[in-house]
């Protein structure tokens, strides 16, 4: 394995937290990032003192020392509901106590949609949000992580000056840090093809919400073409994105220390694992 990139996947907590360690172990990663609970559903599974155990035996057992979870994709943030917004909330400090009891530093989440409201005040309600999540959670370790988006619909996220809005925004920045996706970069309108637009990415991140924020990376091609506005992942290297993209990020002192994690489809081509695949890959990417 490498030094300059730390690299893995999103692995199913199906049967046990420590199978995704387990499986993500299995394929190469370095990483593992996971949901905590059922992404689809408010309602979670009392977690117990052997879950964290296990857990917690397994990274050691595997060497794996950097985990994400992935907040629930009902969470809405911006809710202009108030029942929504209430839930969401109390949701989004669920997911924190739970990431925190496992020992898993961060949270990614979708800033959330304005839906029939307006940009600026759902920006506004996201703050609010998260201010009163931060206060809910103040004596935890892990924290939230904004991820951002393709900017499909009414969400929000897929401007990097919305992230620096919610960043400045909140009471405790401290507590906020960044995920980016290259495939909602890509798909948002931002060029990462060659190294002059790469750099200037960067930059244009740099000047926003500062990438010290970043804590973590989605790695994904896009299925669809560049600017877009649609989230569709892809295999790297089989989608509108190329490697070019990858090759710069994963050779770029400033983020080797960070993890990255393939969301990519699950499956297999003749026998060979994708995520086993696409870490191949990747790792063919980083120069010696």
């Amino acid at each position: 394995m490498n030094e300059v990139a730390i690299l893995g996947a999103h692995m199913s907590i199906a049967g046990g937290y420590y199978k995704a360690i387990d499986a993500g172990a299995k394929v190469g990663c370095q990483c593992v990032q996971i949901f905590t609970k059922n992404n689809n559903q408010w309602k979670a599974k009392e977690m117990v003192d052997e879950d964290v155990e296990k857990f917690q035996a397994a990274l050691t057992r595997h060497g794996i020392s950097h985990t994400l979870s992935h907040a629930s994709y009902l969470i809405n943030l911006a809710s202009v509901k108030p029942d929504l917004l209430e839930k969401s909330i109390d949701a989004m400090v669920i997911e924190v106590e739970r990431a925190d009891r496992l020992g898993v530093p961060y949270v990614v989440f979708h800033p959330g949609s304005f839906t029939t409201s307006n940009e600026k005040d759902g920006l506004k309600r996201i703050v609010e949000s998260l201010d009163e999540v931060h206060a809910r959670t103040e004596s935890l370790s892990s924290y939230p992580l904004l991820e951002n988006t393709a900017g499909q619909g009414s969400n929000l996220g897929w401007q990097f000056e919305h992230l620096a809005t919610i960043i400045d925004g909140v009471k405790n920045p401290k507590r906020l840090g960044v995920c980016i996706d290259t495939c909602h970069t890509f798909a948002a309108g931002y060029p990462l093809g060659s190294e002059e637009e790469y750099e200037a990415t960067i930059d244009d991140m740099q000047q926003t919400f500062g990438v010290e924020k970043i804590k973590a990376f989605h790695l994904n091609d896009s299925k669809k073409e560049f600017g877009s506005r649609k989230d569709r992942h892809e295999h790297i290297g089989e989608g509108e994105m190329g490697t070019e993209p990858f090759r710069l990020l994963l050779n770029d002192a400033r983020f080797s220390e960070l993890p990255m994690y393939l969301e990519t489809e699950k499956g297999d081509r003749e026998g060979v694992d994708f995520d086993a695949m696409n870490l191949e890959t990747l790792q063919g990417l980083v120069v010696a």
